[in-house]
């Protein structure tokens, strides 16, 4: 059976995605969410009924903790819900963005890239980082404007926007390593 290194699985995207995952029943889910505001555990199936769904409170920022997940459970992915957001809470207050979009995002990538160092020529090859935006970072879209494309230059208007730009452009730390999608 696979697993993977779900970050932020309790927010209503990752949820998603590991609920999914569970009920297709291919893949063993290591669930680390901090359980802020957007977190929720009343989002997933009660994981503890699940030997194959493992909740981990706490943050991507955590270095030992994310890497003794990685070296105790040996993911074939990591993929990245974890963030603040809400563009007027970043308004509000862009220091929880900054700190979890940006930095914390470059701790996991430095924490996946060691892992990665540990990891067999196979298994570099079927490795993968995925890592989820929006398209914030690309600005406002008119109703006359063209469809926004991966191609389409950032053009960030709040800290939440911009700061989930910086830690797309962080994902090049690891490129060459593992691949990023």
């Amino acid at each position: 059976m696979k697993t993977y290194l779900v970050a932020g699985g309790a927010g209503f995207i990752g949820s998603n995605f590991v609920l999914s995952e569970r009920r297709r029943g291919e893949a063993r889910i290591i669930n680390l969410d901090l359980l802020i505001y957007a977190g929720n555990m009343m989002n997933l199936e009660s994981p503890e009924d699940d030997p194959d769904h493992i909740f981990v409170q706490g943050d991507i920022g955590d270095r030992s903790l994310v890497q003794d997940l990685l070296d105790r459970y040996r993911p074939c992915a990591v993929i990245n819900y974890a963030a603040e957001s809400h563009v007027d809470r970043s308004i509000d207050g862009p220091e929880d963005f900054i700190q979890t979009n940006v930095v914390g995002t470059f701790y996991l990538l430095e924490d996946v890239r060691r892992y990665g160092g540990t990891l067999s020529l196979d298994e570099k090859g079927r490795f993968c980082f995925l890592h989820i935006s929006t398209d914030e970072v690309y600005g406002s879209l008119g109703p006359q404007d063209p469809p926004f494309r991966e191609e389409t230059p950032y053009n960030s208007n709040s800290p939440y926007s911009a700061s989930k730009a910086a830690r797309e452009t962080t994902g090049s730390l690891i490129k060459g390593l593992v691949p990023v999608k």
